[in-house]
């Protein structure tokens, strides 16, 4: 298990959660739209879920049905940020 950051963040980027995430494995850079929570760096604490204040990360198999996609987009943001940029803009497009 790992936890996910949904839909809500895309363009909020609070970044509450990276402040409280006791293994910095919340990640983002100003090309990005919203944060990841790298599945391989997270531990399973927690931590982030209560400071989001737009309620945008669950436990990955807690993650709604319609923000499911969310499990792979962070999984794969770690693989090909650029890709995954595009896919987040495609979900929601810039205003």
């Amino acid at each position: 298990m790992t936890y996910v950051v949904t839909q809500p963040c895309i363009d909020k980027k609070d970044k509450s959660c990276i402040e409280v995430c006791p293994v910095d494995c919340i990640h983002e850079t100003a090309e990005d739209r919203m944060v990841y929570i790298d599945p391989d760096e997270c531990i399973d604490c927690g931590a982030c879920v209560d400071p989001c204040p737009v309620d945008a990360i669950y436990a990955e198999e807690d993650v709604p049905s319609a923000q499911v996609a969310f499990v792979d987009i962070n999984r794969d943001y770690f693989k090909d940020n650029s890709a995954t940029r595009l896919r987040v803009d495609a979900i929601k497009p810039r205003a």
